[in-house]
């Protein structure tokens, strides 16, 4: 579907907020964020989408942030505009200025003091690993594959730890921000695939720090491949630095699900 933009456009329209939400393939990303040294990012590709909106102020606030590779498949995002576009389809005025690995998949307009980032209650993540012996061709840029067997009863133990309120420091990479946060679900899911299984580690929490979904996942797979107890989650939390933990996990496994914009309810 296409839109003309000029023929949408009225005298004196009202300042609106829009809240968008994107869903993007990380592969090709420096990350979510803009990079000092103009790397292309996700946040330069919307921006410079709206740019070319008349009336869209070209500036978003993210609900968060992903790092290179890594991947969202319903990211909220937030922008002002003076534009006059029916809400229902500012996401086809977008996906016609926007490269093929960002769609925006859903618009509505919020409350002027409505923030993408700081009304947000909770933020969603899933890690996908495959497990089989031969490396995958078609999502080789969206899981991890491990040929190596996992054992998930350790791991689903070492998640229990994970829930509530803790200390994440160990998790943590080159963070400044208190390392304090709260995950309310850490679940893990397996899914049977083609010759394998995968494996879907789910964390839900208040906000998540830099690296750390990566960290808790590199630390878990050392569980279950035996080199570590599912205790020692207990330790890292009480009083583990970063090189205590496991490695950190590939980004290509790694997608942004959701957030939510009202309490948790599991």
């Amino acid at each position: 579907m296409s839109i003309a933009l000029e023929d949408l456009e009225l005298p004196n329209p009202p300042r609106r907020r829009i809240l968008l939400t994107l869903e993007y393939d990380g592969t090709g990303f420096a990350g979510l964020q803009t990079q000092a040294q103009g790397e292309r990012t996700v946040q330069q590709e919307l921006e410079a989408a709206l740019s070319k909106i008349p009336g869209a102020r070209p500036k978003i606030w993210p609900c968060g942030r992903t790092d290179a590779g890594v991947h969202a498949i319903a990211m909220p995002v937030h922008y002002d505009t003076l534009d006059s576009i029916p809400t229902e389809k500012i996401p086809y005025a977008l996906n016609s200025l926007l490269p093929t690995d960002i769609r925006a998949i859903a618009a509505q307009e919020v409350a002027p003091d409505f923030h993408a980032r700081k009304s947000c209650y909770w933020r969603e993540y899933r890690y996908r690993i495959l497990q089989r012996r031969m490396p995958p061709a078609l999502d080789r840029h969206r899981v991890w594959w491990i040929p190596h067997s996992l054992n998930l009863i350790p791991m689903r133990h070492a998640l229990e730890f994970l829930v509530g309120t803790h200390d994440f420091r160990a998790f943590a990479v080159k963070e400044e921000r208190s390392t304090v946060r709260e995950i309310y679900r850490a679940h893990l899911e397996v899914w049977p695939t083609e010759g394998g299984r995968e494996v879907w580690l789910e964390f839900v929490g208040s906000g998540f720090l830099r690296g750390q979904v990566r960290s808790m996942v590199g630390t878990l797979v050392e569980i279950g491949l035996g080199k570590r107890d599912s205790s020692s989650i207990q330790n890292l939390l009480a009083n583990g630095t970063r090189k205590d933990a496991g490695p950190t996990a590939p980004a290509q496994g790694l997608y942004f699900v959701r957030a939510g914009y009202q309490p948790y309810r599991q």
